[in-house]
């Protein structure tokens, strides 16, 4: 069985205000879905792509070390590199910011290779309401760890979702590390 992992205090409070500060600095686009699909119905938030905002590259520094250690502690999967950009995601209540089960590995020549996913609470959880970050590893639904800084990591094939967001904002980053296909 595949259980999340969680490193509690994977980024401190600053560093998260700064991830946010790096991701408003630019619009944010409309979150989709793969092939530059919308469902509004499944997925509403917006993003930034880190790779595209000026001063990140600190993130991805940390991000390599991080996953480096959970896969050596909990996962032991044949990783070879990270083939997309750390994704920066606002879920507001004013639009009832949320995205429906789904897992991360796609049809696409990235998503296709997607092995591990990590998502990093950016957000105060006292700074909004529902926004769960919910897994479904077998037949029992588990809630990741909600303290900011909190990174969960877990097999991108595992069912997950975000809840809709009912008051204030949440704010999370999302990273996968990919590789050979599972065997």
């Amino acid at each position: 069985m595949f259980t999340p992992y969680s490193l509690p205090e994977a980024f401190d409070p600053v560093e998260c205000d700064r991830i946010i500060d790096l991701a408003g600095s630019a619009p944010l686009a409309d979150a989709g879905l793969v092939r530059n699909a919308f469902d509004h119905n499944i997925r509403r938030a917006d993003l930034a792509w880190l790779d595209e905002r000026e001063g990140a590259e600190w993130v991805m520094e940390r991000i390599v070390t991080l996953v480096a250690r959970a896969n050596r502690e909990a996962f032991d999967f044949a990783l070879s590199e990270f083939a997309e950009s750390a994704q920066v995601a606002r879920y507001g209540a004013e639009r009832e910011g949320h995205f429906d089960w789904h897992s991360d590995i796609g049809a696409g020549a990235a998503a296709s290779r997607r092995k591990l996913t990590m998502v990093v609470q950016l957000s105060a959880p006292e700074g909004y309401e529902g926004g769960a970050l919910e897994l479904m590893p077998d037949t029992h639904i588990r809630s990741a760890v909600k303290g900011r800084g909190a990174a969960t990591l877990f097999p991108s094939f595992v069912l997950h979702r975000v809840t809709p967001v009912t008051a204030g904002e949440r704010w999370s980053m999302t990273i996968w590390a990919h590789g050979p296909a599972f065997r």
